[in-house]
């Protein structure tokens, strides 16, 4: 112990003498929180600029405009001309605009069938998306008022007209986010991976630069010549570290931002450690594939970068390809996920997530397979450093 002891001391004065470590973990992470956590503080968004070009006139139009400008999301401005609407699309004030042909009104009462025209710039996915959503949500309102204007003419009774204007009413329950929350969706695995990020980066960096600067042979005789030991003092000080980080982060998320959370918040701390200790024994492993600190830190990137599109929260891992699925497995963001889901929106507690428990210390054996190639190198220092 008291060489690891010893290893750690040094570890130490090395963080106090080098900022950048400091500056890529702690600040790195409170720059990202800060502004995911402000730039999503209201949840879903809201008075997205549509605009609207009415060309009818009619009470029918204006009404539809009006009460399309009453939504939360959306925020009409009216254009005269289908061109001014297309060119402020164009150049991003605002994010689609319809076209209310003219005749609109009469046809309605002629029963015939108008076509309103949508227009959208696919650029802005999320804006876009939600203001079709918006814009056909009206659209069905207004079909179904309009049919309830013709069917009462006709005598119907009010019963008998809403089982004519929606046969099938859908009784829809959102499960872990009711409100649609954007941060809830995002920014719970969004901030974690940037963590994971940061403890693969630093990992290889820290452990790299021992052969970058030529003190690696320094390093083992501190560790009494111990390659288990001298890894075991180096990252000590980084998996307290970064586990704090952690834990702070997912207080902030589930105490102060108030996301939901049906399991207990204990066990995400869990999940944390694990994820930490995982994303390590996956740096380790790659600068010991790798015993060149530029090329081990641009793989790790690589790698950091997959694991958000494979981590199954922004596509269903399930709706992947085989050869997919079973490739997301080597990312420890994805089981940190299925851990916050079966914990955070079902609830399910250990026997939800035990094999996920099981997979994070399988990466704790990856380093095993190539230490003897990291302490050849770190003894004869024959890799190039620059």
């Amino acid at each position: 112990m008291k060489y690891i002891y010893s290893v750690i001391q040094r570890e130490i004065r090395i963080i106090q003498s080098r900022p950048i470590y400091l500056l890529a973990s702690v600040g790195v992470l409170l720059l990202n929180a800060v502004f995911y956590l402000t730039f999503m503080k209201d949840g879903l968004p809201h008075d997205l600029p549509i605009g609207v070009v009415d060309e009818d006139h009619s009470s029918t139009s204006r009404s539809f405009a009006q009460q399309l400008d009453a939504t939360q999301l959306g925020e009409v401005i009216y254009y005269d001309d289908l061109h001014l609407a297309r060119r402020d699309m164009e150049t991003g004030k605002i994010t689609s605009f319809l076209v209310v042909p003219e005749g609109f009104n009469a046809d309605i009462q002629a029963s015939r069938q108008p076509h309103i025209g949508y227009y959208i710039n696919s650029l802005y996915f999320v804006g876009g998306a939600l203001a079709y959503k918006d814009i056909l949500t009206m659209v069905n309102l207004t079909n179904g008022a309009v049919q309830r204007q013709v069917l009462r003419a006709k005598g119907m009774n009010e019963r008998a007209i809403r089982g004519q204007i929606q046969p099938i009413v859908l009784d829809q329950h959102q499960i872990g986010n009711v409100t649609t929350n954007y941060g809830v969706y995002l920014n719970s695995i969004l901030l974690v991976g940037v963590l994971e990020m940061i403890v693969i980066l630093i990992t290889i960096y820290t452990v790299g630069a021992e052969l970058k600067y030529g003190t690696s042979r320094h390093l083992l005789r501190t560790a009494g010549g111990s390659i288990g030991k001298a890894l075991t003092g180096k990252l000590a000080p980084y998996t307290l570290l970064f586990t704090l980080l952690g834990i702070v982060l997912e207080v902030c998320l589930f105490h102060w931002m108030h996301y939901p959370i049906k399991g207990s918040l204990w066990w995400m701390f869990v999940d944390v450690l694990l994820l930490v200790m995982a994303s390590e024994a996956l740096g380790l492993f790659i600068i010991e594939l790798f015993p060149v600190l530029r090329l081990a830190v641009s793989v790790g990137a690589i790698i950091s970068v997959l694991g958000f599109s494979l981590s199954g929260f922004t596509l269903p891992i399930e709706a992947m390809p085989p050869y997919v699925q079973g490739f997301a497995a080597i990312f420890p963001l994805r089981h940190y996920y299925v851990f916050y889901v079966q914990e955070t929106v079902f609830g399910s507690g250990f026997a939800g997530w035990w094999q996920e428990v099981v997979h994070f210390l399988l990466f704790l054996f990856l380093p095993l397979f190539l230490y003897r190639r990291l302490e050849e190198a770190y003894i004869h220092q024959e890799y190039e450093r620059d």
